[in-house]
């Protein structure tokens, strides 16, 4: 008997280790610079990723749609309940007029791609 219930109840604890997952949310999935100055040089913001899920979630990688675009993906796993940030930065220069930037997150949640979006519109250097 005492090995029938010890057996139900490692199924139990493995069904459970199986059943968590990492989710994920984020603060916003897109950021508009609004105008940006050419001159000025990259500008960057910060999505924060904050895991909802019981498991931890690990961003794999960060691809965009245009190499004027660099995310920065964070290095550790992010622990249930805990936040990290993503940093992209666009850079502006030989790029006058508006933008729109997508940015492809892949994470070990299996078929979930979220996308990020940055927009706005860059003033070339002969404009004030």
């Amino acid at each position: 008997m005492k090995r029938q219930i010890l057996s139900l109840a490692t199924l139990f604890l493995s069904i459970a280790a199986f059943a968590a997952s990492p989710a994920v949310s984020f603060d916003s999935t897109v950021h508009d610079f609004g105008n940006v100055k050419e001159a000025a040089g990259p500008v960057s913001h910060d999505f924060v990723i904050t895991n909802t899920g019981d498991a931890p979630l690990i961003v794999i990688s960060a691809t965009t749609s245009c190499g004027c675009t660099t995310p920065e993906i964070p290095k550790e796993p992010i622990k249930p309940g805990a936040t990290a940030k993503l940093k992209v930065t666009f850079d502006p220069l030989g790029r006058p007029g508006e933008f729109e930037k997508n940015i492809k997150i892949k994470t070990n949640i299996k078929g979930k791609r979220p996308t990020l979006k940055l927009k706005g519109c860059v003033i070339p250097k002969n404009k004030k």
